[in-house]
């Protein structure tokens, strides 16, 4: 069995190294920072773990909804849209939020800040005809 590469990290199999290490391995990824965010499924009403890129402007975190650019939201922004209260963890921490859709002018400077660290979010918005969601989390 060959050492896997936290770049190589996906989906559930990161979730699990991500918790497992306290976000030892995980967290740094691809030149970009993960955090794990839990939602309620909007149906189910079951927690839903999704890991994600982030950037902390101040005290808060910020995620993209992007989804590569698909023609509609991610399933866990649907989520967060039903009901604004979840938890990340970042690292070791977990952390009870409430999420916002960023508008307008914090948007646009939001934005900026997420494709300094992930220039492909501009190639995922060219793709699509949605306004890709900037969502901020603050601790409750």
């Amino acid at each position: 069995m060959s050492a896997q590469s936290d770049d190589d990290l996906f989906g559930a199999e990161h979730i699990r190294v991500y918790r497992e290490t306290a976000g030892a391995r995980g967290h740094d990824w691809r030149g970009g920072t993960i955090l794990l965010l839990t939602t309620q499924g909007r149906r189910s009403g079951e927690p839903r773990t999704t890991p994600l890129l982030y950037r902390s402007d101040g005290e808060r975190w910020v995620i993209v909804a992007s989804k590569g650019g698909a023609p509609r939201h991610p399933s866990w922004f649907e989520n967060l849209q039903a009901n604004p209260d979840a938890e990340i963890q970042v690292k070791a921490d977990l952390v009870p939020v409430r999420a916002t859709v960023a508008q307008g002018a914090e948007r646009d400077r939001l934005w900026s800040l997420m494709t300094e660290d992930w220039p492909a979010y501009d190639d995922y918005q060219a793709r699509t005809e949605r306004e890709i969601p900037v969502v901020v989390l603050t601790r409750r």
